[in-house]
């Protein structure tokens, strides 16, 4: 909840002793300019919409634009009631103008439209399956067109950080937190290189520098796992389209790709770091 109270906080801030607000740093009710006052009533995701950022662009994609801007909504709604200061409500009553009761009623609103969240690990899907969308592991067949060397290719990835040369090693698929936990307690066997699914690094982290590479299943280079990539120079290929892989396969990664440049995401000029199965050796 603490990053809902910086965005409050950083909203009413850039408010004070704006045109509209008056000595107390207040505005008008229920707006964001001090010019069209409403009168507190209850917020919607579909009536929250329109209420955008004073401060810069609105949100890009539609569920955050909804989420935040209802929080701004009820918010200004909030604190209009309160006859008080800003620097009075801030760090002793915040959570009087958005809880995580309000929090979760947007996710409820959002669920109910039929909207499912893109999980960042298996063990969230496990926990709330009805809250995520089921995942798609549809096999592309990049090994029928793709072979050299004894090698096929079986997968595509971005790559987080440009080596001088192909990292090589038996995969261990992980999922579990008993997993992870036996890797803490006996040790990684020396150059695994993990496929995972945990773009945000919270399953992983514990053991990521024990791995000679990792391929994650989600994310972006931007991710959090490919930051504590970088952190721990761990060879690292993201958002990864794989063919099926087992336990023990042994796999090359061409960790020697180029990372993707800053509007890859947005261009689509990614999965250029390929993935080769080692067939004599798997």
């Amino acid at each position: 909840m603490d990053w809902v109270t910086l965005r409050i906080i950083t909203r009413f801030w850039s408010q004070r002793k704006q045109p509209g607000s008056d000595t107390a740093g207040r505005t008008a009710p229920g707006t964001h300019d001090g010019t069209t006052p409403t009168h507190p009533s209850e917020v919607t995701m579909s009536d929250s919409i329109g209420a955008s950022p004073k401060w810069g662009a609105t949100e890009m994609l539609p569920l955050p634009g909804r989420f935040n801007s209802m929080v701004r909504s009820l918010a200004a709604q909030r604190f209009a009631t309160t006859d008080a200061q800003w620097k009075d409500v801030v760090f002793e009553r915040q959570f009087d103008l958005f809880s995580r009761a309000d929090a979760e009623s947007v996710e409820q609103e959002v669920l109910e439209s039929g909207y499912r969240f893109d999980f960042s690990a298996t063990v969230s899907l496990e926990s709330e399956p009805e809250k995520y969308k089921r995942p798609e592991r549809e096999a592309r067949a990049f090994a029928e067109e793709q072979m050299s060397d004894g090698r096929k290719q079986v997968g595509v990835g971005d790559n987080v950080i440009s080596k001088s040369h192909t990292v090589t090693g038996p995969v261990a698929l992980i999922s579990t937190v008993e997993q992870v936990m036996e890797y803490l307690t006996t040790g990684i066997p020396a150059g695994t290189i993990a496929v995972i699914d945990d773009s945000g690094g919270t399953l992983t982290a514990p053991i990521i520098e024990g791995f000679a590479g990792v391929i994650c299943l989600g994310g972006t280079v931007r991710s959090h796992l490919g930051i504590l990539a970088r952190e721990y120079d761990v060879p690292t290929l993201m958002n990864c389209k794989i063919d099926e892989l087992k336990d023990g396969d042994v796999v090359e990664l061409e960790v020697t790709a180029a990372p993707p440049a800053a509007d890859a995401y947005e261009t689509g000029d990614i999965g250029n770091a390929r993935i080769w199965l080692i067939e004599n050796e798997g």
